[in-house]
């Protein structure tokens, strides 16, 4: 009996640990593993077509902005330098698939506008939402900051993609990553899910006591036609030795 006992226990603690033994949920994304980040290579001339039509003016070169701009008259200076035309955007990310309505081949592009004298306090700058079917814009939506793709998805089965996006940062060796899973459905930005801080890395800092600390996505009570449960594990390990060993330390939203 005592050995059944252990065997359980043992299970238990590997399913808390290893995603694909929780057979009633499958992985939306697991944080903890090493992503690759490939280059998108955009022609210039696709680049100057999308910029074109979301943005009424803007310079091609961060090296044109005017250095003697003000932006002390508005609330928002970021909002005068882009009334301004002080933005030199480019587009970070892509995907393509039906966000705004099901049927319909679109492309989706992320773009950073980049605002003239924007400064690590402000991200660097906003980020948007471009969304085309062939050469027609369909819908251009602030992503608050969102700036990569890291899943496309239609969890529900509707026909409509929804992403899950994130944001980062790295200060002082240490670097921060946040979540959000969104969807564009009739060309406006909804929020499914805000998972909050989904990656946190303090090894080049190299300072004592230095952790990585990363989420676990998953999906369970999947029925077509309603969205999915979205659930969230978070795990630490050690900088210390070559091998992580991760261990499950909170579940939900981080705090």
């Amino acid at each position: 009996m005592k050995i059944i006992f252990l065997v359980l226990a043992f299970v238990s603690c590997a399913a808390a640990q290893n995603p694909a033994l929780q057979k009633d949920r499958e992985v939306l994304l697991d944080f903890r593993v090493d992503r690759k980040v490939s280059e998108i290579r955009i022609p210039a001339a696709t680049q100057r077509n999308v910029l074109s039509k979301v943005f009424r003016k803007y310079l091609t070169d961060s090296n044109r902005c005017n250095s003697e701009f003000d932006t002390s008259k508005g609330t928002d200076p970021l909002a005068e330098a882009r009334k301004a035309g002080q933005i030199a955007p480019s587009i970070l990310d892509m995907a393509t698939g039906s966000f705004t309505t099901a049927g319909q081949t679109q492309t989706l592009y992320v773009i950073s506008v980049s605002e003239c004298n924007a400064s690590h306090a402000d991200n660097f700058g906003t980020k948007r939402v471009a969304i085309f079917a062939g050469q027609q814009l369909v819908a251009d939506v602030d992503a608050d900051f969102a700036s990569n793709i890291v899943r496309k998805t239609d969890l529900n089965n509707d026909g409509i993609n929804e992403l899950l996006m994130t944001t980062g940062d790295m200060a002082q060796g240490t670097v921060i990553e946040m979540g959000t899973l969104v969807s564009f459905q009739n060309g406006r930005r909804r929020v499914i899910q805000d998972f909050g801080t989904v990656v946190e890395d303090s090894c080049a800092s190299e300072a004592p006591g230095a952790t990585s600390d990363a989420s676990v996505l998953y999906i369970s009570d999947a029925v077509p036609g309603n969205m999915p449960k979205l659930t969230q594990e978070n795990y630490s390990t050690s900088c210390r030795g070559k091998a992580r060993r991760w261990r499950l330390v909170s579940r939900g939203k981080r705090q």
